[in-house]
């Protein structure tokens, strides 16, 4: 019998690395998982995972890197409110944490590493659609993943390591994480919604945002396994569409033939008006987006339901 792929994620009790970590173990990878619960979820873990609880800070990771294949580096403190609470716990967590895993993954002989940085570093940029080039970080989060990127590309170049650097845009889809304390905007207009209560909108409703499910994500996070075009190259993963804040509203409601109102709070300061991705080199390598925004929502809708209000 052959000897199952080993790979890594780390943040593997979180959204994407927990879905990620179910397509992995369907298509027949060992999978280990490091998670310090501080974000995740220890229900989420799929079955089939080795877990272990540990810091991405911590020299104890270590020794769970050697004869592994691949790494997914995704933990990560990224909410953006949290993270201009406290710029120091940020820049530990993001920019340590991630020379950290680079450095276990050094050190076991990992033969690439595969991570995600953030569509946040475009925060100050107007071009739209935006592409890969148009680097501009503004948030203390922004600034963390910045400094994260170009401790990878230092590893690379000094160490020949093979490396995938993932902008992820709007994810979304089961195991959202609606505890954050502001919560994703899907989850938390889903939610409230179901129990009954006015959701809050932040702003006017017309701040758009380009939201991408995370089974697509997940579709490119294998092709970047075997797919050597994808060395030393960054990724916009979105969907190349934007949508209104009111609008996904409007969506969401629709489905749940609801005529709930939401109540208007004022915006955050520093975010961008409007996010739309330019997928143009993820396109290149043969990845389109495949799930609408209408079955996307309904199946998050379905998830919520059976997992939250059982």
């Amino acid at each position: 019998m052959p000897t199952k792929r080993t790979v890594l994620i780390t943040g593997v009790a979180g959204f994407i690395g927990s879905n990620l970590a179910d397509h992995l173990i369907n298509q027949g990878f060992r999978v280990i998982g490091i998670d310090n619960l501080a974000y995740g979820v220890i229900e989420q873990v799929p079955e089939g995972v080795e877990f272990h609880k540990l810091d991405i800070r911590s020299p104890d990771i270590y020794p769970l890197f050697n004869q592994v294949e691949a790494v997914f580096h995704l933990a990560a403190k990224n909410c953006i409110t949290d993270c201009q609470d406290d710029p120091l716990e940020t820049s530990d967590i993001n920019v340590t944490g991630t020379v950290n895993v680079f450095e276990a993954a050094r050190r076991g002989g990992v033969d690439k590493i595969i991570y995600a940085e953030s569509s946040a570093l475009y925060e100050g940029s107007e071009v739209l659609p935006t592409p890969e080039s148009e680097v501009n970080p503004q948030s203390f989060y922004a600034v963390s993943k910045l400094a994260g990127m170009a401790f990878a590309e230092a590893y690379r170049r000094f160490y020949g390591m093979r490396t995938t650097a993932l902008r992820y845009f709007c994810v979304y889809g089961p195991r959202q994480d609606y505890r954050r304390t502001i919560p994703p905007l899907m989850s938390a207009f889903i939610i409230n919604l179901l129990q009954g209560k006015q959701p809050t909108i932040y702003g006017t409703g017309e701040k758009r945002r380009d939201f991408v499910y995370v089974d697509d994500i997940n579709d490119f996070h294998l092709q970047c396994l075997d797919d050597p075009n994808t060395d030393g190259n960054v990724y916009n993963l979105g969907s190349g569409v934007s949508y209104s804040v009111r609008e996904i509203f409007e969506a969401i409601s629709a489905i749940l033939q609801t005529d709930i109102e939401p109540i208007y709070q004022p915006d955050f300061p520093g975010e961008a008006q409007v996010t739309l991705a330019d997928i143009t080199a993820a396109k290149n390598l043969g990845w389109q987006p495949k799930v609408s925004l209408e079955e996307g929502l309904q199946r998050s809708i379905d998830y919520i339901k059976d997992h939250l209000f059982q």
